[in-house]
């Protein structure tokens, strides 16, 4: 499907003052849409933040952008329904609300690995569920494209898919 995607950047004063005001004047749960209109914008939306292009730590690594995405979650906890799933933004973003994680420079690579406790990754992704499904319900969706939706969520962050088998009938 070709669409438009959503790019809204973050300032480093906005990041620093923890002021999404404005992103939520225009995506607040109040300003969103409903039906059709809400469907298009699943997968949709990219983040951005700007100012530490001169820094050397990753995005996640950055004390006031870790804070700023907490806070960011706890105001919108949206992300599964709307970031789009194509660029590594997400799971940046997902990191920063993490309790913690580990870093490791690789001689050779210029991208830094990065490893978190596959359980607070899970309870992350758990609970957001919620919040996506409740955008998926308000959109009007059919369970086939929420099921995919989910599916491409695992997928995303490379964990394993195991869906709930529907129970089985006898007679």
């Amino acid at each position: 499907m070709d669409r438009d995607l959503i790019f809204y950047q973050f300032s480093r004063s906005k990041v620093e003052r923890g002021d999404f005001s404005h992103f939520l004047s225009l995506y607040g749960t109040a300003k969103l849409p409903e039906g059709r209109r809400l469907r298009e914008l699943m997968d949709g939306i990219v983040f951005g933040i700007e100012g530490w292009d001169a820094d050397p730590r990753e995005i996640h690594m950055i004390p006031e952008v870790r804070r700023f995405y907490k806070a960011f979650h706890e105001a919108w906890p949206y992300w599964l329904y709307f970031c789009n799933l194509d660029t590594d933004i997400l799971r940046a973003m997902t990191l920063c609300c993490l309790p913690s994680i580990n870093t490791m420079q690789v001689d050779g690579q210029e991208q830094v690995s990065v490893t978190c406790e596959p359980h607070d990754l899970l309870n992350f992704i758990k609970r957001d569920f919620l919040h996506m499904n409740l955008m998926c319900d308000r959109g009007g969706m059919f369970e086939d494209r929420v099921h995919a939706r989910t599916q491409a969520v695992f997928e995303y962050f490379g964990l394993p898919f195991e869906p709930e088998q529907p129970p089985v009938k006898r007679f």
